[in-house]
Order: C-alpha cells, then structure tokens, then sequence
C-alpha cells in the first residue's frame, strides 16, 4: 500500500503509544508501574459528572456550534477574567475537542507551507508533528547552558524571515520549569514588534508549586485581544482531572478565531455536546478541587525528589509545577529509548525516552499517580540501576533479576 507523504512521515504519539503498552501489560497480569501518564488520578468534579448525567438523561444530545455553545463560551470568559484579568467576546473564543486539537487548528490557521515555527527544548512530544502536518517547520531551540529554558537572545537568533510562530507551554511538559516572567515578557515584546504570533500553550497553568502563581502573557502587552498577536489555549483536562472529556479552547483575536472555526467545522464540528456542559459545571466552580489536586501534586513530586536524590549519578532537576519530572540518566545510558525500553522490560517501569522531548539522555517521569506508585517505581529503578545492588528483587509473588 502506498500512503500520502505526510502519513509516512508522521510517527504515532510516544506517550499515547506508551499508555496502550502499559494497558495491555495491566490487562495481561503484568505488576507494571506506569511513570509515563499524563493525566490526574483523582476523579473529575461532581458538579461536572452530574450536568453530563443530567443532560445525557435527556436524551437530546445534538450538534453545536462548531466553535462552541454560547453558554461554554460565557464560561471560558469568566474564567479568562478570574485567570488572566482580560475581558474577551464571545467572538475571542473558540471551543475544541481539547487543547491538541486547538493548537492544531491554530497552526493550520497561521502557517503557510515553509513556515517555521519556534519553540524551547525540551518541547511536548507532540509540537514538532503538529507542526509537519501544519505544512510548517519546527524549530526547536536548545539553551546553551543545557537548562530547559533558553535566553531570549536565543529564541531570537532562531528567527528567521519566514518565522511565524512562537510556542511556549509553561509550566512545561516534559520538565515542569516554569518560564520567568522576564522570559515571558521580553518573548513578547519581540513577537508584537515583529508581527509572529505567540501561542500560550497553559494546559497547566495553574498546577505550580511552591507558592507560585500563574503567569498571564497577558500582563506583558497593552494591546487589545484583538490587536494583539497572542492565542491562549487552556482547557479542562489537567486541572479538573477531566481528560477524557476532551474539551479545551483557544482565546484571541477574533478574526483568527473566526477562520480557526471555519477549519475546525469542516474537520469535526462541534466539540460533544454532553462534555461542553460538563466543563461548564467544572469551570463555574472556579477554584473547586484544583487546590487540593495541585497540593496533592506537590506533596507527590517532593517524595519523587527525595527517593531520586538517593540515586548515585541521576541528575535531577526540581519541577516548579506540572506533574512531571525531567531528568538526567546520560551516566547510565546516553539513549534514552534503549534505558526506557531496559526498565520497562526488566522491572516493568513506564517512563518515556528523553529524544521524543528533544534531550536524549533524559527520562521523564510522571508523579501523577498515587505515592505508592511513585515510591515502588523508584524502588525498581533504583535496583535495576545499581551495579552492586542484590541479583533479585520481590514484588509481591514476583521476582525480577538482572
């Protein structure tokens, strides 16, 4: 069979590919610890549970708007008004089947074939894909000092005429950094001077750590929404813990909106009908469970760090939100697909290879799960990898050697 030159030159998704491995090995008996997820274990809000109840009892679940029902769009305005302190239209607001299909239609949107498109190393596994079957060009900018933030010198000396797009997503997937807000102001205060739209990627904007507060890009420009070059993408999956509800939803001028809902029509329409009342309900609720999820995210990463710091020549570096760690195993494997593929065959540890985040050498390891997923997951890890460590190691009626 002969394909299209996109399909061949498009790879599946390494996280969602990893998800169905460790669904299968689960489904199968396998005592498989999975440090590669990426959504929230706790349940998504009542409220939210109940209006999808609610009106899938109705029986009259039909089409909406492509772009979003009124009532979920009046809700993203207040809740970029709790958030971002900015007033928007309904016209600013586009609704999709999660934030990976906004992105999407975004980049289809701005970019043109040869286009190029600029974001920070490491970058969520998706960016350079999306980007590819946008027809655009990735590229992806390393910070000189190995950090997971670059100078803004750096971004810029990546420019070139046919920049379109900057990408940030901070905190950021894989590492947990968080950009500084000088970062943040000064990127855009260059992409407004030279006409590149910035798209916000703030899927996890309000689950930082340490007291920290979210960082509006917003806060950083005195234009209006719409004389502005900023998209803000958000959506419910992470902080409600409501990921299969597939809801999420771009902010931004609203010529940009309007040309984004007229592709997203022709590709899947309105986002479901039941999931846009359901994240109504969540989004109404303003703070709802999000601090106790942030603050049991937090307690989860200081264990993580803890157990890790115990490991001889693992260089770890302390997320300041997400739920992810980033972290530096070159001293006992420099190709991270070969180490993550040793753990996962050895002690049936998830963790997903480095090189799909643009660093090889690194794991990323998630600490969404519960603490004794975290606490048996380092356990292993650490077994595996000590050379002077014991030839077996028990996990409940299994054994596991080297």
């Amino acid at each position: 069979m002969s394909f299209s030159q996109i399909a061949n030159s498009i790879g599946a998704s390494a996280t969602l590919k990893l998800n169905a491995q460790a669904a299968q090995m689960r489904a199968a008996g396998e005592p498989v610890i999975h440090l590669g997820g990426g959504e929230p274990k706790s349940r998504a809000p009542e409220p939210a549970v109940k209006a999808g109840q609610e009106m899938l009892a109705t029986g009259e679940i039909r089409y909406t708007p492509a772009s979003g029902t009124p009532a979920l769009k009046d809700a993203i305005i207040q809740y970029t008004s709790w958030f971002y302190q900015r007033d928007m239209e309904r016209t600013n607001i586009m609704a999709s089947a999660g934030v990976k299909q906004a992105l999407m239609v975004a980049l289809i949107a701005l970019v043109d074939p040869g286009d190029e498109v600029v974001f920070p190393v490491p970058y969520w596994v998706s960016y350079p894909e999306m980007t590819q079957l946008a027809g655009g060009v990735p590229v992806p900018v390393h910070a000189a000092d190995g950090s997971f933030q670059p100078t803004v010198d750096e971004m810029v000396a990546a420019f070139t005429d046919r920049t379109r797009v900057v990408l940030l997503n901070s905190p950021n997937n894989p590492s947990g950094a968080v950009f500084t807000r000088e970062f943040l102001r000064d990127l855009v205060a260059v992409c407004e001077e030279r006409g590149i739209w910035m798209l916000m990627d703030d899927i996890y904007h309000r689950l930082v750590f340490d007291g920290q507060s979210p960082i509006p890009c917003y806060d950083f420009t005195d234009r209006s929404v719409d004389d502005s070059h900023l998209v803000v993408l958000n959506g419910v999956s992470k902080q409600y813990a409501m990921t299969g509800f597939r809801i999420g939803w771009a902010c931004g001028p609203a010529k940009l909106i309007k040309a984004m809902s007229n592709i997203q029509s022709h590709q899947t329409g309105g986002p479901c009908s039941i999931s846009q009342v359901a994240a109504i309900a969540a989004i109404e609720a303003k703070h709802g469970q999000v601090p106790v999820l942030r603050a049991q995210l937090e307690e989860n990463r200081n264990e993580l760090m803890g157990l890790l710091a115990e490991i001889p020549g693992l260089v770890v570096h302390k997320p300041g939100g997400t739920f992810y760690s980033f972290c530096d195993f070159s001293a006992f494997d420099t190709d991270s697909a070969r180490l993550s593929a040793y753990l996962l065959d050895k002690v049936q540890v998830v963790t997903v290879p480095g090189v799909e985040f643009g660093m090889d050498g690194f794991l990323r390891l998630s600490y969404c799960g519960s603490m004794t997923d975290v606490r048996e997951g380092v356990r292993r890890i650490k077994w595996i990898l000590d050379p002077d460590g014991s030839p077996e190691l028990t996990v409940g009626d299994r054994v596991f050697t080297r």
